[in-house]
């Protein structure tokens, strides 16, 4: 089954073809086949858009104009490679020919490749002569990244416990001007942001990063078409760039940063091996120190110093950096609950998505500041992040109608309600909300007295709440017995107090106050 190209690849593919790559360079650098590039550089030509148009759109709406796959089964090459490394062992044997390695291939191949092909790909894997090479680099097209295989230490203040850190080392090798710096890790969030901050050493940014096949660089390593960490990718979008791992096993693809590190033993670890850092800012701070004497070092042959170099010559070919820096993005899957939420792990908390999507299955892009939900590579929701636990962050504008009225609900919101059905209603409400210590139940039992109008209309409930008002028994359950018995329509002692009527009734048998003198 043929692999579907990334977006995100489609995107470096028009990016390099920009800055001038041929097809074949393209195809390269990418690790594409080079019909396949042709084949893409023919539909976009063909597209309503023109390639900058074309990499400003998004990656959901790339995906819908080419939908083309590429050449390369990498099941049919991994089971070459495999018997390649059978036959490489069986080469010395007396009486060995391809021809008979061949066969047996094409016995057990599910899908075998013909016999020229066949010895195209294993002398390309076994060359016949092992040689080394001086490799030509144009100024600003690629940087060297690599971690030290040696570590550093920092000292905890506290416990006394000595610590080791990684140590990354960025070169570009036409000027070798080279970055150095301290880290916790190489995990993925330490490696970007050492790029990230190599790049604002440079004041620009290269062609293309060549990176080892780090893990938090590259999700599967392959010969021919390694496969990108996630946000590697998205970091390399950012800055314009394409992330072009070595070939395993091939130390020669990274001479240049190798022999960096090499340098940076020499010049850094050697200079600091008896000094103490309690941080890794002070840590830092030395490093940045010796580096800076490091660049000014003068090159016999060349008369120049890497800073010299990189400012005379390799500078001007660096593409300008972003406004804004990278931010580090996160991803997390989420399945949109009922009540119109996705839960977001990291913090525990819940974010709001439109009503329609409840039951679908989302993605979470997160930063340090955002978090966007994704539904099918388009944004469906996007909020600030909020780092407190267990909280709830809604968009009133993606609740249905009915979440909408139970959003809005306020001491202000139910006077409003009230004090259409009268003044006596207006003084329930506001008695029931002032009586109670937590305002969600105030404003239940107030929604239940202002819906008795449906029942018995204005009218009534305004004289019902009128009674119960004097009756000191302002509450949903009395004043809806008050109703219920038609008590607001008989005379009652206090309306009879009202009127200066006795409550009394006339009777002949009643002595009145004169019978006593």
């Amino acid at each position: 089954m043929a692999n579907t190209l990334d977006p995100m690849d489609l995107k470096q593919m028009i990016s390099l073809h920009l800055d001038g790559f041929s097809n074949r360079k393209i195809g390269t650098t990418l690790g594409i086949s080079r019909n396949t590039v042709n084949n893409y550089m023919r539909l976009f030509n063909a597209s309503d858009y023109s390639c900058k148009e074309l990499l400003a759109f998004d990656n959901a709406a790339l995906e819908v104009l080419f939908p083309s796959h590429t050449t390369i089964d990498n099941a049919r090459y991994e089971e070459l490679m495999l018997y390649f490394e059978g036959v490489n062992k069986a080469r010395n044997h007396p009486g060995f020919t391809f021809l008979y390695h061949y066969q047996e291939y094409v016995q057990q191949a599910k899908d075998p490749y013909g016999y020229t092909q066949f010895m195209e790909h294993y002398w390309r894997k076994y060359t016949r002569e092992k040689g080394s090479m001086k490799l030509e680099h144009d100024p600003g097209k690629e940087l060297f990244i690599d971690f030290a295989g040696k570590k550093l230490h920092i000292i905890d203040k506290q416990t006394g416990e000595v610590i080791p850190v990684e140590v990354f080392v960025a070169i570009l090798p036409n000027s070798q001007y080279t970055y150095v710096e301290a880290c916790r890790s190489q995990k993925r969030e330490d490696l970007i942001n050492c790029c990230k901050n190599a790049l604002q050493f440079y004041g620009g940014i290269p062609k293309a990063i060549v990176s080892d096949n780090l893990k938090s660089a590259v999700t599967r390593a392959s010969k021919y078409e390694a496969d990108i960490n996630r946000s590697f990718k998205d970091f390399a979008r950012h800055y314009n760039c394409v992330i072009n791992p070595t070939r395993g096993y091939a130390p020669q693809d990274k001479a240049l940063v190798e022999n960096a590190v090499n340098l940076a033993y020499q010049r850094i670890y050697y200079p600091i091996r008896e000094m103490r850092f309690f941080s890794l800012e002070d840590l830092n701070r030395e490093i940045k120190r010796l580096l800076e004497r490091y660049n000014n070092l003068l090159f016999r042959r060349k008369e120049a110093s890497r800073r010299e170099l990189f400012q005379s010559v390799e500078r001007e070919y660096l593409k300008p950096l972003p406004e804004m820096a990278y931010e580090l993005k996160g991803y997390r899957r989420a399945k949109v609950q009922k009540m119109g939420y996705v839960y977001f792990s990291p913090d525990k908390s819940y974010y709001s998505v439109p009503y329609r999507y409840i039951g679908k299955e989302t993605t979470i892009h997160y930063t340090s500041t955002a978090v966007e939900v994704y539904y099918y590579h388009q944004r469906i929701a996007l909020h600030q992040r909020n780092p407190s636990k267990g909280s709830y962050n809604t968009n009133k504008d993606h609740l249905s109608s009915t979440h909408k009225f139970y959003s809005d609900w306020s001491p202000e919101f139910f006077k409003k309600k009230a004090a259409v059905h009268g003044k006596h209603v207006l003084g329930c409400v506001e008695k029931i909300m002032n009586g109670v210590d937590y305002p969600e139940i105030g404003y239940k039992r107030a929604m239940g007295v202002i819906q008795l109008h449906k029942s018995y209309g204005t009218e009534r409930l305004d004289n019902a709440c009128k009674r119960a008002l004097q009756a000191d028994a302002a509450t949903y359950l009395r004043i809806k017995n008050i109703l219920k018995n038609n008590l607001d329509k008989s005379s009652l002692f206090y309306q009879d107090l009202e009127e200066d009527k006795s409550h009394i009734p006339n009777h002949d048998n009643i002595r009145g106050a004169s019978a006593y003198q």
